[in-house]
């Protein structure tokens, strides 16, 4: 008797040691998108779309975009970067057809962690996906947690001016989300550390005050890079490319420039919010420009 088709099962977690911290990336959720032009490049031909796309062996109609927070076990403090999706989907008539369920918490409980264990919530943009996971219900889903906002960011999210017609409803999410949360919250300015081998990196652009997260321990360095790259080709090999949800479109391309050359020139690891999970692994630089290259077992060495 042939056996059952059981369908897609892909892995959800990744864990490593990195020096005297353990950090691990969580796959909250994932969509499946079509068109990586016009939303990628729409000011280019989309014949050029389609050139990059070959030359890299993917679909230039559809891709996989993933979100996928990350949690630094410090030895004193568990540290989470960003918090998905949650309730989103459910919660807000506006972000049905657009989100899928979060399933963070889920994810950490395969970890051995629960809500109650996070002891720092560090929001590195107000977008939708990163700050969703917030609350459930109106209420806080981290209830012994502190909060970490870039400075920039939450005071621009906070006073509202200035805010593109297509982030209006981003707006109303972040008062109603993430402002209530600020009397238990740091609000950092690039350089500040939100722990010992923990600071903030300025990766303005994609965000108002997007901030990027250099983690060093042990010699080892990693930067979380949040959104300053969204997808692993094309906002790779054509950071000069416009990207549709990018706020700031022309400061996002000098950030992805700038980011991109010091990941290659210093070696860093990243992970990549929505790089394909895990969402680890190095840029290298050639004649062509940049190229991501996934972690193969370098961190598990």
């Amino acid at each position: 008797m042939p056996a059952s088709m059981q369908g897609e099962m892909q892995p959800a977690v990744y864990r490593f040691k990195f020096g005297d911290f353990e950090i691990a990336n969580i796959m909250d959720s994932k969509v499946v998108r079509e068109g990586l032009h016009p939303s990628f490049g729409g000011e280019r031909p989309a014949e050029e779309m389609h050139a990059l796309a070959r030359d890299n062996r993917i679909d230039p109609q559809r891709y996989e975009h993933p979100f996928i927070p990350t949690v630094v076990n410090t030895g004193k403090e568990l540290v989470l970067f960003d918090t998905g999706n949650g309730a989103l989907r459910r919660e807000r008539e506006q972000l049905r057809g657009r989100l899928p369920d979060g399933r963070l918490i889920e994810r950490l409980g395969e970890l051995g962690y629960t809500p109650a264990d996070v002891d720092v919530v560090v929001i590195t943009h107000g977008h939708p996906d990163h700050i969703g996971g917030l609350t459930e219900g109106g209420q806080p889903v981290f209830p012994n947690a502190r909060y970490v906002f870039g400075a920039a960011e939450f005071d621009f999210w906070k006073r509202g001016e200035n805010v593109r017609e297509a982030r209006k409803f981003n707006r109303e999410l972040f008062v109603d989300i993430a402002v209530p949360l600020a009397d238990r919250a740091r609000f950092l300015k690039p350089g500040d550390e939100v722990a010992p081998g923990i600071r903030a990196v300025d990766a303005a652009g994609h965000a108002p005050g997007l901030m990027a997260y250099h983690i060093e321990s042990g010699g080892k360095r990693l930067l979380i890079w949040a959104d300053t790259c969204i997808h692993y080709v094309v906002a790779v090999q054509r950071p000069e490319w416009h990207i549709d949800v990018d706020d700031d479109k022309d400061k996002a391309v000098a950030t992805r420039k700038r980011i991109l050359d010091m990941a290659a020139t210093e070696g860093l690891f990243i992970a990549g919010f929505h790089m394909p999970f895990p969402g680890l692994g190095l840029i290298e630089k050639s004649a062509a420009g940049h190229r991501w290259v996934p972690v193969g077992y370098q961190l598990n060495l």
